[in-house]
């Protein structure tokens, strides 16, 4: 009887390790699953591990430091839904519909969301998405209206308003958390998209971050005055935008002075009243000091009858308002995602997670005196880009090729197995990723057309490589750009018709027909598209 007992133990045990096998090898072929976790506006300078020196993210970094980091990622159209619609389609605005702000989404079109879930993946999206209509794709939705509000926002929770107490920077995160903990069926890949308003202006800092940088005075960047030479050596588009942080923010909805209603003309009085009295206690307490203390010393910073040396540090105060805030609302950000990450550690699901932080575009933080994005220029083109998969991505890998938010969809499909759609435009960049850079592009194309509007960036277009940026302004003038990033990384000359870049500016020309054409492209497309927004412009008034 022992015997028999004793064999048959061995055989429970030698079927037990069979099945550990077999599951542990299921395991291994499981698809990854993938969190993309985007932030508006986020620019590539307020990262740490990009190293400007500006502000600490050490949980952003931690997905460099144990993934890849890439020093030339970049947009296709610099502006919050065309990126998106871009991100989720895998295919340039001119080619998805979605231009600009104003022309609508169509949801009805594939997306990679669409394609995993329909793959067996679990799909949700939560935050901002800034395209109108029930999205589609996700087997949970829960985004923010438009914009949405950073203090006791509204959002749609799978086609119903809600609204929920609280900061969104926090509300974002711990749903984010609910649904991987509870939403999710725990049996299959899932894919969420964890997306964060912040730091989107108007910059409104958690109740935590209210004094962050207060014992701190930030020095500008070396062109934050560029306006006082009236921007030599570049056209007239970088001369009649209107984005400067000493010139065009608002007193109140961007650097929060609170006047009476009667004379609050950004209505800056009205998104306090959003605020709960705890809240709008905490924040009175943070800012009226400091409030006071300025109009006591500039007579509530008017330029008029004050010197030269006090108009200077005007401008330098409103610098350090702007950023600080910008700052504040990014440590909300950082620390979210570390508790996605510690989440992830203890669960064990890191391992077989791709994990994706970037942002819808770049933006500027006074250099050249800007704010916001929009333009082909560096700061705005760019993006950050970090991405982590221990399976595939070795820790401390650098990337320095050109990629773009186009090739987000081919590389999650890729990842998970899954046939790329012809029509999807851009380029999985696995490979890239582990090395391979055979055969990657070398040139990247850019369209914008939202103008004439808010910040009156001019329509262009252009196409740049890894030394060279060549760009197209059209509509109201028509003017041409070449700039050397080797030689003149702000871009400060314009090297166009210069005779010594007689031969960059004709093989410029070059690859900007080529890939126009390639892409589908044409001034045809631009006519409509103008044609198209400003019959919708001229009947809003």
């Amino acid at each position: 009887m022992r015997i028999q007992n004793g064999f048959l133990g061995i055989l429970l045990l030698i079927s037990f390790m069979f099945a550990c096998e077999k599951t542990e090898e299921s395991a291994d072929k499981r698809p990854p699953n993938i969190i993309f976790i985007m932030s508006d506006d986020h620019a590539y300078q307020a990262i740490s591990a990009y190293g400007h020196n500006l502000n600490e993210t050490p949980n952003i970094d931690r997905i460099a430091n144990e993934g890849a980091i890439f020093n030339r990622a970049y947009v296709t159209n610099s502006i919050c839904a065309p990126s998106r619609a871009v991100i989720l389609t895998g295919k340039h605005s001119f080619v998805n519909g979605k231009v600009d702000n104003v022309q609508p989404f169509d949801w009805d079109q594939d997306n990679f969301a669409k394609l995993l879930q329909s793959s067996g993946y679990q799909t949700a999206l939560i935050g901002k998405i800034h395209l109108d209509g029930l999205p589609q794709g996700f087997d949970y939705s829960m985004v923010l209206p438009g914009q949405g509000h950073y203090y006791n926002p509204d959002f749609i929770v799978n086609g119903e308003r809600k609204r929920f107490d609280g900061y969104v920077t926090d509300i974002t995160t711990d749903s984010a958390l609910d649904w991987l903990k509870n939403g999710r069926d725990q049996k299959k890949p899932f894919l969420l998209m964890y997306h964060q308003k912040a730091p989107h202006r108007n910059w409104k800092p958690a109740p935590e971050y209210l004094t962050l940088f207060d014992d701190k005075t930030f020095t500008p960047p070396s062109t934050y005055n560029d306006d006082k030479t009236n921007y030599a050596g570049r056209g007239s588009a970088a001369k009649e935008q209107e984005m400067e942080i000493d010139g065009h923010a608002r007193w109140g909805h961007d650097f929060k002075m609170v006047v009476s209603p009667e004379g609050d003309s950004t209505g800056f009085h009205r998104e306090l009243a959003r605020f709960s009295p705890e809240q709008l206690k905490a924040w009175n307490n943070a800012y009226d000091p400091k409030n006071e203390a300025f109009k006591k010393a500039y007579r509530q910073g008017e330029k008029q009858g004050l010197n030269e040396q006090e108009a200077e540090e005007i401008g330098l105060w409103k610098f350090n308002r702007y950023i600080k805030d910008y700052l504040r609302t990014i440590q909300s950000v950082d620390d979210g995602v570390g508790e996605l990450l510690d989440y992830l550690e203890a669960e064990g699901l890191d391992e077989n997670t791709i994990i994706v932080y970037t942002s819808d575009q770049g933006f500027y933080l006074g250099e050249h005196g800007w704010f916001d994005k929009r333009f082909m220029y560096e700061q705005s083109f760019r993006t950050p880009l970090l991405v982590k998969y221990p399976k595939e991505i070795k820790a401390g890998t650098k990337v320095d090729r050109l990629v773009q938010n186009l090739d987000f969809a081919p590389t999650f499909l890729d990842y998970a197995g899954i046939e790329i759609p012809k029509e999807m435009q851009g380029e999985s960049f696995r490979d890239l990723v582990q090395g391979n850079e055979e055969n990657w592009r070398d040139a990247i194309y850019y369209t914008y057309y939202e103008y004439p509007s808010v910040h009156m960036v001019k329509r262009h277009y252009g196409v740049a490589t890894e030394r060279y940026k060549l760009m197209h302004f059209y509509y109201d003038i028509d003017e041409w750009e070449l700039y050397d990033l080797e030689k003149d990384p702000q871009e400060l000359n314009n090297l166009y018709n210069d005779p010594a870049y007689a031969e960059v500016q004709e093989m410029m020309h070059k690859k900007l027909k080529e890939l126009r054409d390639y892409y589908g492209d044409s001034d045809a497309n631009d006519e409509r598209f103008l044609r198209e927004y400003l019959e919708v412009v001229n009947n809003r008034r």
